[in-house]
């Protein structure tokens, strides 16, 4: 069984999701269920219908959740420390080109979001980033053709 890396923010967020779902989403479907089937003939039901399909939306999404979290590797980014990028590190970049400086911290698959500079530990960036350091250029391909940048700065703080 895989192990996830994920951060405890990450970790956190996906339990507050799990509960919500559980003690929310969930007991309204099974009342939207009962109402629907209040209405009589089921097979031309569509409130009937749209409600099953949401309620397979939401025990889908349970299970995922509930599969991840078991299989979830929470690391504590503040008890790590050192110059070499590794998960959970905050780094800044500079693009080689247009000198522009950019901050990420490489998370987990499930934390990952590039608007709040939460970069996926398999996003190609991060995997070039991996074992680098403070003063080190990194390659990458992207869709628009190869970039470089140079690593700023590395730290590592929750």
């Amino acid at each position: 069984m895989e192990r996830l890396p994920m951060t405890a923010a990450g970790y956190a967020r996906l339990e507050k999701e799990l509960k919500e779902l559980k003690s929310t989403a969930r007991p309204a479907v099974i009342q939207a269920i009962a109402t629907a089937r209040e209405h009589g003939d089921l097979s031309e039901n569509a409130e009937y219908h749209a409600a099953k399909e949401q309620q397979s939306l939401i025990e889908g999404r349970i299970a995922e959740l509930q599969d991840k979290l078991s299989r979830a590797e929470v690391i504590d980014v503040a008890s790590i420390s050192g110059r070499q990028i590794k998960f959970g590190a905050t780094i800044l970049l500079a693009d080689e080109d247009t000198d522009e400086e950019t901050s990420y911290q490489i998370v987990g698959e499930d934390e990952s979001n590039i608007e709040e500079g939460r970069l996926s530990i398999t996003a190609p960036l991060a995997r070039a980033l991996i074992g680098k350091e403070q003063g080190d250029s990194v390659e990458v391909m992207t869709p628009g053709g190869s970039k470089a940048y140079e690593v700023i700065e590395v730290s590592y703080s929750s």
